[in-house]
């Protein structure tokens, strides 16, 4: 699975990527995990699965649904996973939708 994450910069969500790459490794499992500023979340149409939001861009959730088109879930990252970077958390949640859009 291809699971992007995407916040003002790409940098915050940097960090709960490492985490939920740690997760994903130690559960034996081989994603693509990787972060984008939200400005480029057009250019990677196509590359995910999954597109998780930083909790500071939600705003953008309405916009960026309607970018992706139908062709891959997308939702705001919970934000006390994201506060507390609870890679596993996160993880569990980008499965889950993945799980319900397929």
């Amino acid at each position: 699975m291809n699971i992007m994450l995407a916040c003002n910069a790409g940098m915050s969500t940097s960090l709960v990527v490492a985490k939920m790459e740690e997760a994903a490794k130690a559960q034996g499992k081989d994603y693509k995990i990787w972060a984008v500023d939200q400005a480029s979340v057009e250019k990677e149409l196509g590359n995910f699965d999954v597109l998780l939001l930083g909790p500071q861009i939600s705003y953008l959730k309405r916009k960026l649904t309607k970018l992706v088109d139908g062709k891959a879930p997308v939702d705001t990252i919970n934000p006390v996973d994201y506060g507390k970077c609870d890679g596993a958390a996160v993880l569990k949640a980008a499965e889950e939708m993945y799980q319900s859009f397929n």
